[in-house]
């Protein structure tokens, strides 16, 4: 089943459960002058961007690169497959989500509800959980007619795609269910995961100079 795509404005996180003082924020820019204003802690970054050409075959050769090496990606992570179509942004959020348990105590609800029922579960089969969790299918549907743009049909091909950066256990992870698994861009710190994160990003602009289609949003800690 395809869903409706997301904008790159994911505002609904406590109608999911997620504390009040959990906020996702936009970042403006990735220079150290316009980091420093992000809220601190960050806890997860989310980048929106367009797969392109140069993308994808930069995606194979990596996944051929790293698909048998041992990456020391912590046991605690939690990571899911995407089947289902224009899931991108909300998987995006799962993934920023709930692999940071400390930072962000999950109130009873639908994410909550999701993480105790894939805990022990594959990434696959964790896909395939959220393609049935109706709580969570019908609050995507909302937010995504919410949007500023109207939402374009679900069987439409989109070209853009979200993927989160979290701090996992010293270690910069990249979550994103279209990738075999988790990537790891080397050890990080609550102080420069921004930072850190803000060079990765830099990275897959750098594969397409000449595009100007990306969003980044930080979820980082609020007022009460």
């Amino acid at each position: 089943m395809a869903w409706l795509p997301l904008e790159s404005n994911p505002e609904y996180i406590q109608r999911a459960g997620v504390p009040e003082n959990t906020q996702v924020v936009d970042v403006f820019g990735l220079d150290p002058d316009i980091l420093a204003i992000v809220p601190q802690p960050t806890y997860a970054i989310i980048l929106l961007f367009p797969c392109s050409e140069n993308y994808e075959k930069y995606k194979a050769e990596e996944e051929q690169m790293l698909k048998d090496k041992d990456q020391k990606i912590p046991s605690s992570t939690f990571f899911m497959k995407q089947i289902t179509p224009n899931a991108c942004g909300t998987i995006a959020l799962i993934h920023g989500i709930l692999n940071c348990p400390d930072e962000i105590p999950l109130k009873d609800g639908m994410l909550k509800e999701f993480k105790d029922k894939g805990a022990s579960l594959s990434p696959l089969e964790r896909g395939e959980l959220l393609d049935k969790m109706n709580t969570i299918i019908e609050l995507h549907k909302e937010v995504a007619a919410e949007g500023q743009t109207e939402a374009p049909p679900a069987d439409e091909n989109i070209i853009h795609h979200f993927v989160a950066f979290v701090h996992k256990e010293g270690n910069l992870l990249e979550l994103d269910g279209r990738k075999f698994g988790p990537i790891n861009h080397g050890p990080t710190t609550p102080e420069t995961f921004l930072a850190d994160a803000a060079k990765v990003c830099q990275t897959f602009m750098a594969r397409d100079p000449e595009e100007v289609r990306f969003t980044i949003v930080a979820i980082s800690h609020g007022q009460n």
